[in-house]
């Protein structure tokens, strides 16, 4: 009498446990169903038309990777580290990713000038660490007086590492 209730029982837990799993699987959130206002609807489709306006941007956008360089960071008793960078130009365009291509020598050699012997000024360490968004405003700086303000996006640096000699 005991083995045939204790298999009773455990129908009975399994029956209820099967039944409970699937009505709590079963049920949709009903509240959160309804008609959509229009207001919503207008979101959603300026939300959408932005999307794809930013998509057509970005195809129109090349990147041109430039060859890495390196820079010693000079204090008064010499040179106590050296930096390398990588950078990347976000050009606007075919026409101006060419035009980047072209200048590419004459880029890095303006940032070289623009960045030799200035990296120790505290304005541009801090700690010996170099602060990259300093860096990476005056290369900004630096691209637009030698490829123009409408040719290039973005300067992305894609590696700055740091040495110390």
């Amino acid at each position: 009498m005991k083995i045939v209730m204790m298999i009773f029982l455990a129908l009975v837990l399994a029956g209820g446990g099967a039944a409970g799993g699937y009505f709590y699987f079963q049920n949709t959130a009903i509240a959160s169903i309804g008609p959509e206002s229009e207001a919503a609807k207008a979101a959603k489709a300026e939300k959408e038309l932005q999307g794809k306006e930013a998509m057509k941007e970005a195809k129109e956008v090349k990147f041109v990777n430039l060859d890495p360089f390196i820079l010693p960071i000079i204090d008064n008793y010499g040179v106590s580290q050296v930096v390398t960078l990588v950078v990347v130009l976000e050009a606007n365009g075919d026409e101006a990713a060419a035009n980047a291509k072209s200048l590419a020598p004459r880029l890095k050699d303006a940032y070289i000038q623009d960045m030799y012997g200035v990296l120790n000024r505290k304005a541009s360490l801090e700690g010996g660490v170099l602060k990259v968004d300093d860096l990476k405003a005056r290369l900004n700086r630096v691209t637009a007086k030698v490829l123009g303000d409408d040719q290039i996006n973005d300067v992305l640096l894609q590696v700055v590492q740091q040495k110390p000699i």
